[in-house]
């Protein structure tokens, strides 16, 4: 009824003006939301999955890794989705799909010997 009002009296309302300047500034909210998760979540998480497919590619004989399932081992083989690894010094084998990589430990070298004492 107050829109009836307003046109019979030829008066505006009183944000009747800002009614454009309304929607520009709700798309640019809109925009300013999904940068913030572009960068804050989306970006970042790219990113990350890119390195693990760039480790797991890198996967090597004679590399040790963690299974995301918290198994450790020293690879043996390296197939083309999967690989063989050793999990003790008795020879046991598993084999592994690469997605479930969870990390290739960076090798340690070995200590030198000190004065007198044994190497391990």
């Amino acid at each position: 009824m107050l829109s009836n009002l307003t046109f019979l009296t030829g008066i505006q309302a009183p944000n009747g003006a800002e009614g454009g300047s309304n929607v520009y500034m709700q798309v640019l909210i809109i925009v300013g939301i999904f940068a913030i998760f572009y960068f804050l979540i989306i970006r970042p998480q790219r990113k990350k999955q890119k390195e693990t497919k760039r480790m797991i590619e890198a996967v090597k004989k004679g590399d040790k890794i963690t299974t995301i399932g918290g198994i450790r081992g020293l690879v043996k083989n390296v197939m083309e989705n999967s690989v063989i690894i050793e999990v003790d010094n008795k020879g046991t084998t598993l084999e592994f799909l690469k997605t479930a990589i969870g990390s290739v430990d960076a090798e340690t070298p070995a200590k030198p010997a000190k004065n007198g004492e044994k190497q391990e």
